[in-house]
């Protein structure tokens, strides 16, 4: 059974995968290295994944090389969530075992769903019943709506 890490932290320019593959070289020949990258522009996203044979082996190289100094940025490694069914979701949105991090959620590209034409026109509508303010915006709307009112009392 393989065990995937996540290293985080990376440099954000050019990161070689044979350059960080000979950081984690010393651990045996069994480990593989994968580096994501952006689609448009080929840059490192910021994270990458090793893949190591054993659990004992993973917990050795997060030992030895988690704060690691790589291309002047400290290491940040930890063991990757299993693989979902979409392998590509995951590369994309890397999920860690030990953080609190929600996934963002996907958006179906240029498809409109009926759902959500009928929130926008819901939320654009002027009905008082039907519309409910932003509550980070809710007390200052409440100020408004009584200089108006008074406004309009006092011709």
């Amino acid at each position: 059974m393989s065990v995937r890490l996540y290293v985080g932290n990376l440099p954000k320019e050019e990161v070689n995968r044979d350059e960080l593959h000979a950081v984690f070289a010393d651990a045996g020949e069994s480990v593989s290295t994968k580096v994501i990258k952006d689609r448009k522009t080929g840059k490192c996203r910021g994270f990458a994944f090793v893949t190591v044979p054993t659990d004992e082996l993973a917990d050795e190289i997060i030992e030895k090389f988690n704060g690691h100094m790589f291309q002047e940025s400290a290491l940040k490694i930890e063991k990757a969530l299993p693989r979902s069914k979409n392998q590509q979701q995951e590369e994309e949105e890397p999920q860690r075992a030990s953080s609190n991090h929600t996934p963002p959620t996907r958006r179906a590209g240029n498809k409109k769903s009926k759902r959500g034409s009928e929130q926008r026109t819901t939320t654009a509508s002027s009905d008082a019943g039907g519309f409910q303010p932003d509550p980070r915006w809710a007390g200052e709307l409440a100020k408004l709506k009584e200089l108006l009112s008074a406004q309009a009392s006092n011709p």
